[in-house]
């Protein structure tokens, strides 16, 4: 039974090692070594409580997180957390693409005769169009099993750590003992890692992959254990990610005349290089590859569930494009803006991925509240409300990110503070 329940969960968590997720990470890493690593273990209960929540919340109604914020809060509300939402999912599918772009260096060494920036454009094309005919020619059965593909393409990441050699002796103490020196890049970097672990799409994404593969009610207790495995699973790779550009990019630029500028997640794979050597680079590129194609095909995919469950319009990828031309059209609408900016000469890459990040961060409160309010709403959830435990911890997650983003405000506004 869990083997037929099993998916939404794992998926959901792996997508959101995306690459953002990776640059997040690589630059907590390469900037604030290991120290970085004690967030890990809060973010990893956060993102379980959060992720189960949502999958309960479709298993018991049977509907879609857009759908219950449309018919349980006005329409002003749905539109303006709508809008926001787009805004910032063209930015984080945008982030994918770059992604791609960014590890085609890598690659292009090993085909010295291709024009590297002619390769890096095919690659992103080539990426775009995969993406869309995987999702518009399969059905959901087809694409969990290709997704489960991508989520194990992931132990590359834990492969190139092990290879890098970190001191394990200090990643174990700085896991378990909390070590900051208060900054305004560290509350922004704190932002960020927090926003990516735990992004905003994921919830309208989960919820309603929980309800195009038919759990139910009494299929529940086994959609608990994929949530909490994929929740895991997506933080152990978190957590290699950032042991291996600490155990190098971190360490070598303590010593260095010209410290190691991670510009964006393909920059780690080149820094690798002289560092760890080729094949750690090659770990890194081929996994910064699969997330970005992975997260590139998930990610606007729930932005066009959550935009269709909202206005009522017919959704799922069970259906032909003929009979959800909407919901396909925004999707494909999401891939051409992503790909298309990319491929714009001097477009601001690593502002757009950061940035990004710091608003999934920023944004994560406002989804979060209106969860809290349906998934406690006896009316919808039975029995099923939340236990006093669940919710003193989403409640403190939504302080703590609310505490942060007002904090890093006031240090961008009053630059004297962060000093």
């Amino acid at each position: 039974m869990f083997l037929s329940i099993v998916g939404p969960g794992i998926i959901t968590a792996n997508a959101d090692n995306d690459v953002g997720g990776i640059l997040t990470y690589s630059q907590a890493g390469a900037q604030f070594g290991y120290s970085i690593l004690c967030l890990l273990i809060p973010i990893a209960v956060v993102l379980i409580v959060v992720q189960e929540m949502c999958a309960r919340m479709g298993a018991i109604t049977g509907k879609g997180l857009a759908d219950l914020i449309r018919e349980n809060f006005n329409i002003r509300v749905t539109f303006w957390v709508l809008f926001l939402f787009v805004l910032g999912d063209i930015g984080n599918t945008t982030t994918e693409f770059a992604g791609v772009a960014s590890s085609a260096p890598i690659f292009a060494t090993y085909l010295p005769s291709i024009n590297a920036e002619a390769f890096k454009i095919a690659l992103v094309l080539g990426a775009a169009v995969f993406v869309f005919s995987i999702v518009t020619r399969g059905t959901y059965k087809v694409l969990e099993r290709i997704f489960f593909a991508f989520c194990f393409v992931y132990v590359a990441y834990a492969v190139s750590a092990f290879v890098v050699h970190p001191d394990w002796h200090q990643v174990l103490r700085s896991t378990f003992v909390p070590h900051f020196t208060p900054s305004r890049a560290l509350t922004l970097m704190i932002i960020a890692v927090i926003g990516t672990t735990i992004s905003p799409w994921m919830q309208f994404y989960v919820q309603a992959a929980v309800v195009d593969k038919g759990v139910r009610e009494k299929d529940y207790k086994f959609s608990r254990i994929d949530v909490a495995v994929g929740a895991v699973w997506a933080d152990v790779i978190a957590y290699f990610i950032i042991v291996a550009c600490a155990a190098t990019i971190y360490v070598s630029n303590l010593h260095a005349t010209n410290p190691i500028v991670v510009r964006d997640a393909g920059d780690v794979a080149v820094a690798l290089t002289p560092i760890a050597g080729k094949f750690a680079s090659l770990l890194f590129a081929l996994g910064l590859l699969n997330a970005a194609v992975f997260t590139a095909t998930i990610l606007p995919l729930s932005t066009a569930y959550y935009v269709c469950e909202a206005f009522g319009f017919e959704r799922g990828v069970d259906h032909s494009f003929g009979e959800a031309k909407i919901f396909y059209g925004f999707y494909l609408a999401l891939i051409v803006i992503g790909a298309g900016i990319v491929i714009i000469p001097h477009a601001p890459l690593l502002a757009i991925i950061f940035y990004s990040q710091v608003a999934n961060g920023v944004l994560l409160p406002i989804v979060l509240v209106l969860m809290l309010l349906l998934v406690n709403n006896r009316k919808l959830m039975g029995r099923y409300v939340n236990g006093p435990v669940t919710n003193v911890i989403a409640w403190a997650t939504i302080v703590v990110v609310a505490v942060l983003t007002v904090v890093s405000t006031a240090q961008i506004v009053f630059p004297s503070l962060g000093s």
